[in-house]
């Protein structure tokens, strides 16, 4: 999908009547308190994160879009969404408020399943779908971004669009309010519906977790003084990790409270941007050279990622203005999304489905924020986006800002509403630049029912961002996934070239240090 963009999409979409199960639910659409979901199951209420997204400036959505290797196989989809996603708890409920005079406190209650009304084959124009399909692909994901989602009905559709791309035989595209759940759980149930390419029977393969060593483990304490030596780095690492949480916690505050924010830019989106139309690009990055460039760093794929990232602002930046001042050095700021519950187990998860019904695995939206600074500079050396990247991840790992965001959040909604706490929220994204997210996938290829995919790009939109990046691996590769407001970033694929070309530029310095290193190791950093 990096084509031009422009024209508006040559689609029309099967209208089909609305499908809801009322006998668990009132005629005026409150909930029935005699009544239980799923025959005898309790009803859920929706998470204080979840309510967030149901404000107007926090309308979210997220969009996964899907190549797939072959043709569409229509019947094999829709048997597999059948015995997989509409049978999640969550995919066959609606929000339904239970209060008459208070604050809506909606509750998740089950409902009837429709396949026609979420499984939508879109009938296009196939001259435009012959001349240029990326285009008409591309044009399509933007336009839902237009659609508003019916809460009648349970809050997901499967759009599919079967016609080849340059990079796929057929695609389709996942759209899910946010409400429904994280993206590391929303993620993690997507993976959970496919299975291995190797082995149709088996679920895929994901990346082992685990922490970046920066060198050799301690060695084990031996004698009094070498104990009170190791007491003592414990207790000075403490009082670190407590200093930064008070200043990342002051200055979050002062963002949210209007107080402080990055100065309007080229980058930063102007109010109201939550409500225009968003297009979405992608582009495919190599994953080695992203991880020769890690090892190279000894850093993490993800401080590679934030170097690339700071790396490519400042080139659309300094392009888009014209500022041809090195000296110059402007930060601007992303909101973070950190995960705070463990990602559910993909076993878990096929158990859930496979059931109808709640299980260990532990559902919802929980997670906090941390402010990550992008500084725009020009430098000499490519590297150096990264050394700085690298610093700042340093930093802000020892922080507790994402666990106080959460908490923080939670505590306003329970003391002040749901209104308040989305205020604070919305003063925290209007007084910050950019989102930012990178989440690992399936380390092999693998099926979604009966289609073998090739790549996957997930996006948001609905948030008072005017730019939101996000990575997704996926076997040996990473998409890059860009979603902007249309007005703010009228050259999108530009902005995604600039991503491409800052990878290229730093692996070759990468490289080049690497070379020119008298053991054959990397130089000084």
């Amino acid at each position: 999908m990096d084509r031009g963009h422009g024209g508006a999409v040559m689609a029309t979409l099967r209208k089909r009547a609305l499908s809801i199960d009322t006998t668990r639910t009132t005629l005026d659409g409150k909930a029935n308190p005699e009544a239980r979901a799923d025959g005898g199951e309790e009803e859920e209420p929706v998470s204080p994160t979840g309510r967030l997204f149901r404000e107007p400036h926090f309308n979210c959505y997220i969009v996964c879009v899907m190549g797939f290797g072959a043709p569409v196989d229509l019947p094999a989809t829709r048997a597999g969404v059948a015995a997989t996603l509409a049978r999640h708890p969550r995919f066959c409920s609606v929000q339904v408020s239970d209060e008459l005079g208070k604050e809506a406190k909606p509750k998740w209650v089950r409902t009837t399943v429709n396949l026609d009304d979420h499984i939508i084959v879109t009938e296009l124009d196939l001259a435009a779908t012959s001349a240029d399909p990326d285009k008409v692909l591309e044009d399509y994901v933007a336009s839902l971004s237009t659609r508003p989602m019916d809460h009648s009905r349970p809050l997901w559709e499967l759009h599919i669009l079967d016609f080849p791309t340059t990079e796929s035989a057929a695609a389709a595209v996942l759209r899910m309010h946010h409400s429904l759940g994280d993206g590391v759980s929303l993620l993690s149930l997507f993976i959970a519906c496919t299975r291995s390419a190797a082995d149709p029977d088996a679920l895929p393969s994901l990346p082992a977790a685990g922490r970046r060593r920066a060198g050799p483990l301690p060695a084990r304490p031996r004698g009094r003084g070498t104990a009170l030596a190791a007491l003592a780095l414990w207790v000075l690492s403490l009082l670190v990790l407590a200093w930064h949480t008070v200043v990342d916690v002051a200055r979050f505050i002062a963002t949210a409270a209007s107080l402080v924010g990055d100065e309007r830019t080229v980058l930063k989106g102007a109010e109201g941007t939550e409500f225009r139309p968003r297009r979405f690009v992608n582009h495919t990055l190599s994953f080695d050279d992203v991880k020769y460039v890690k090892n190279a760093m000894n850093c993490t794929v993800n401080d590679v990622l934030l170097g690339i990232t700071s790396a490519a602002l400042s080139r659309y930046y300094f392009r888009r203005t014209g500022d041809s001042d090195r000296k110059n050095n402007i930060t601007v700021r992303s909101a973070l999304i950190v995960n705070l519950r463990p990602a559910p187990g993909l076993h878990a998860l096929a158990s859930m489905m496979e059931s109808g019904k709640n299980n260990a695995a532990r559902w919802g939206n929980q997670f906090g924020y941390m402010m990550i600074p992008f500084h725009l500079a020009k430098h000499d050396d490519p590297i150096e986006y990264v050394r700085t990247a690298k610093k700042v991840a340093r930093r802000k790992k020892s922080s507790m800002e994402s666990v106080f965001t959460y908490w923080s959040a939670d505590m306003v909604v329970k003391l002040l509403g749901i209104q308040a706490a989305a205020a604070l929220c919305y003063g925290m994204f209007t007084h910050t630049t950019l989102s930012f997210s990178n989440m690992m996938g399936p380390t092999e290829q693998v099926m979604f029912c009966g289609n073998p995919i090739v790549y996957i790009a997930p996006s948001t939109y609905g948030h008072p961002h005017a730019l939101t990046v996000h990575y997704q691996s996926y076997t040996n590769s990473v998409k890059l996934v860009l979603s902007v407001d249309e007005e703010q970033f009228p050259d999108p694929h530009e902005l995604l070239h600039d991503f491409a070309e800052s990878l290229r530029v730093i692996r070759d310095a990468a490289s080049r240090n690497s070379d020119e290193a008298p053991d054959g190791g990397f130089g000084r950093t």
